[in-house]
């Protein structure tokens, strides 16, 4: 199932790590996940999210903020299940642990570029195999998956085409158009609008649309420390100006904004 992320050989398991027939050798971490990520893989010497970045959304998420977005993800999960998925992009962990609770039975993995965001998702489920690794050069075999997630992740479509077996599906779940409309509003002079489609022309042949729906909910974020956190783990902590960021956090009523979020799954023919 693993692939040696150098030549792609198959990975066995050896001692408190795994490698390949060619030698090349990658050892397990004491938090129990394997680095699978080579420096020559790296556009940077820390990829992904940072530290600051990392602990605030797992704390935004703890607190329950997101779970309707979770517990939907599980059920759609659920509905196809697979013998083995492959969270792609996983960050913290927070939503694969909610597909592996819905999946008891299946094999899972998870993989995110960022060492701060595995350090801690592994934490949250040890049964599942955890690895640092690039969205780009996922080193698992081809067609051995059955289920792909990509939650609030950029996406390499041919390299989850490669990952999937035939009648296998990817589940990409990401914000609409009026996702947290209201926090914009307040950020922002202008508010810039987008599509939240575009995703569908990227789409390799021989995969298809098959299921699309959107979910959407109110939150009422009352406390300081929750709305700072939702600033850290969007674009909108960098992007906006420090002044605007403060009014939010600093305000004295709460800020109530609406979640809405775009499922899409698309299955290899």
């Amino acid at each position: 199932m693993l692939a040696c992320p150098i030549c792609s050989a198959p990975l066995n398991t050896v001692d408190n790590g795994v490698a390949c027939p060619a030698g090349h050798r990658f050892d397990r971490a004491r938090q129990g996940y394997l680095n699978l990520l080579p420096v020559q893989h790296k556009n940077s010497r820390d990829p992904g999210d940072n530290l600051a970045m990392v602990e605030a959304r797992r704390d935004f998420l703890n607190a329950g903020h997101y779970a309707p977005v979770a517990r939907r993800l599980a059920e759609l999960a659920a509905e196809r299940a697979p013998q083995r998925w492959v969270d792609i992009g996983c960050g913290e962990g927070y939503y694969t642990a909610q597909i592996a609770d819905a999946l008891p039975h299946a094999d899972g993995y998870a993989l995110d570029i960022s060492k701060e965001a595995v350090k801690r998702a592994c934490k949250r489920n040890p049964a599942l195999t955890w690895l640092i690794a690039s969205m780009a050069r996922v080193p698992l075999a081809s067609g051995s998956c059955q289920f792909l997630a990509s939650v609030f992740s950029p996406l390499d479509w041919e390299e989850a085409k490669r990952l999937l077996s035939p009648g296998g599906g990817l589940m990409k779940v990401g914000p609409t158009s009026g996702h947290l409309m209201e926090l914009r509003e307040r950020l922002y002079d202008e508010v810039r609008e987008y599509t939240d489609d575009k995703h569908l022309a990227l789409v390799p042949d021989g995969m298809s649309l098959a299921h699309s729906e959107t979910l959407e909910f109110t939150l009422n974020l009352a406390e300081p420390r929750d709305r700072a956190n939702l600033l850290a783990m969007t674009p909108h902590g960098w992007r906006a100006s420090a002044e605007r960021r403060a009014q939010v956090i600093e305000a004295a009523e709460p800020l109530v904004v609406t979640v809405s979020m775009r499922y899409d799954y698309f299955v290899l023919q």
